[in-house]
Formats: C-alpha cells, structure tokens, sequence
C-alpha cells in the first residue's frame, strides 16, 4: 500500500474540512435495512384479565395503523402476588408466560403476527418481548 499521499488530495480533504457540508446518509435510503414503526406497552400492575383484554386491543389497534413492532413489558414476576397463592407457581411471574401463551392460543391475533421473540436487554430484557405484526394488506 502506499503510503503518499498526493497533493491534491491533501488540498481536496482541506476543502473538505473547511464546509460546513454534510454527506448524505446511504443508510436512511436502503431497502435492506428494515424500518420499525414502533409503540410500547408496560403491563405492570395489571391482573392477568386485564392484561390480556389490553395485549388484545394492542395488537388490533396496531395493525390497523400500521404500525409493525410492539415492545410488551411484562416484568420478571419479582414483586408479584403469587407467593400468596398455594396454587400457583413461585418461580414463574404471572404475565411474563401468561400474555405470550394467551396471544399463541388466539389464532385472530397469530393471523396477524409474523413473530414473537425475546426483547433486547435495552428494552426490558427477560421481563419484555417483542410482537412483529404482519403489514396490512
């Protein structure tokens, strides 16, 4: 490799500096690159009816208005009641598996999901997932 640099580009890269100009990004126009329209929902402190009643018009709602990624916060069960309940599972918090098992179980809101996965630990961790809708057609 040659380590010369040439004159000219030495004055082109000066010019360069000198502006106030900015490049375009090639990224905000590729095709590739998928684009999210995004909306958030935290469950916390909602019973499981509730939560579920909410997760239903979430989804309804959010397909038709396009939007095509959901971020569900349901929290890691920490705080919640079921320790008083005999009848129920101490390790597992209520709406953490109980929302993703009522959406799998409902076959008009799987008609409008391509996928359901595990969030990112920015967006909530083991104590969030996300809901990928399908475009409206």
């Amino acid at each position: 490799m040659n380590n010369d640099i040439s004159d000219k580009d030495k004055k082109d890269w000066e010019n360069f500096l000198s502006k106030d100009e900015k490049l375009p990004n090639k990224d905000l126009n590729n095709p590739k690159i998928k684009k999210f329209s995004t909306k958030t929902c935290d469950l916390h402190g909602y019973s499981l009816d509730e939560a579920n009643k909410k997760i239903n018009n979430l989804i309804l709602n959010s397909y038709e208005t396009g939007v095509n990624k959901l971020i569900i916060v349901t929290g890691k069960g920490l705080h919640s009641e079921n320790i008083k309940d005999p009848y129920i599972s101490k390790e597992l918090g209520i709406l953490k598996y109980s929302v993703p098992e009522y959406i799998k179980n409902n076959q008009d809101l799987m008609k409008l999901i391509n996928n359901i996965d595990d969030a990112n630990i920015e967006d909530g961790g083991s104590g969030a997932f996300y809901i990928y809708l399908k475009k409206k057609l």
